[in-house]
């Protein structure tokens, strides 16, 4: 599912405007990224939780030439799906 399909299907559960369930929905991923941006968590019961990790720097391998590499440090966007969604895909 692409997000026009995501907003389509939103607009016709919700009873809305494909224009205002595509508000709504760039209004929630506005907001889950400002917050992670910000340090914080967002946690979603039953959904799942975003939040940010920092990757250690660490040394890799080039594969094409088998040199070693210095992979830096950086910060990553994890998911942790919640127990109901987990539930619903098994």
């Amino acid at each position: 599912m692409n997000k026009s399909q995501l907003v389509d299907a939103m607009a016709k559960d919700a009873g809305i405007s494909k224009s205002a369930a595509k508000k709504a929905l760039e209004s929630f991923l506005d907001n889950v990224q400002g917050a992670l941006k910000g340090g914080d968590k967002v946690a979603l019961i039953g959904f799942g939780t975003f939040s940010v990790q920092t990757r250690k720097a660490r040394e890799g391998r080039n594969p094409a030439t088998g040199k070693t590499i210095k992979i830096p440090a950086k910060k990553v966007v994890k998911f942790k799906a919640g127990s109901d969604l987990a539930k619903s895909v098994n």
